[in-house]
């Protein structure tokens, strides 16, 4: 199997694995309490913070110049406010009276899927450049080693 394929189908395990896997154990549990939320939710925040400020930013500050990885947060970081506003005119689009009468768990319920809606949106948005960084990284291993093997062959 080439090496790009078995990196792929890798990636592909890996990837869906820790989602499958929390889908299913969060089946278990058919009420969470309010507090049980707010922890798992932080406790993602807090990977995925210390995911970005401890590899991501590293890694891109090494690979190109410092208003680059300023120019790529901004336009995340703007991307995903867009999305955001896009999210909330979708669910607030009832008209003010009704929403007052709306109970707190329903709201509590409609904000966890608002969520629920920005976090995929976050990860499809993700995932596209990650793909195309990992093709890129692989081309880069591919082609340092068609110049070891050729500069072995000329010594």
């Amino acid at each position: 199997m080439s090496e790009i394929i078995k990196t792929t189908l890798i990636g592909l395990f890996f990837g869906t694995f820790g989602t499958t896997l929390g889908g299913i154990i969060g089946i278990k549990f058919k009420n969470p309490s309010q507090k049980f939320l707010s922890f798992i939710l932080a406790f993602a925040s807090g990977l995925m913070i210390a995911i970005v400020c401890f590899d991501l930013l590293p890694e891109a500050f090494g690979l190109t110049r410092l208003s680059t990885v300023f120019l790529g947060i901004i336009l995340g970081i703007g991307t995903m406010m867009f999305c955001d506003l896009i999210v909330d005119k979708k669910f607030n689009s009832k008209p003010k009276e009704n929403r007052k009468r709306t109970s707190l768990s329903k709201m509590s319920q409609n904000t966890l899927l608002k969520t629920g809606i920005i976090i995929s949106i976050g990860l499809v948005l993700h995932n596209f450049p990650e793909g195309l960084a990992i093709r890129f990284w692989i081309w880069s291993i591919t082609k340092t080693r068609l110049i070891i093997s050729n500069s072995y062959l000329y010594t």
